[in-house]
């Protein structure tokens, strides 16, 4: 995703990311500059994604997608969890 810096210094947030954050108008944002980034943060929110339902185009099923930015889970955490599940 890319947007523009405006002469007033105003940056449009696409679309695609306001629905993934579930962000409105007026929301606030701490802003930091971290290693030559940008980063802003929604202000008393976490900037993480909820997980959404997704139909397979190859299979048709409908499973769970994390975010794009959300921990990996990996086959031993897996087997860990499943060892203690009733």
């Amino acid at each position: 995703m890319t947007t523009t810096l405006s002469s007033k210094g105003q940056i449009v947030l696409p679309a695609n990311a306001r629905r993934r954050l579930g962000l409105k108008a007026a929301a606030k944002f701490t802003c930091h500059v971290r290693d030559g980034e940008i980063v802003l943060t929604p202000a008393g929110a976490t900037a993480t994604a909820k997980p959404r339902l997704v139909k397979s185009k190859l299979t048709g099923l409908i499973y769970s997608q994390a975010a794009a930015d959300a921990p990996k889970v990996t086959s031993e955490q897996i087997r860990a969890l499943l060892a203690d599940f009733p």
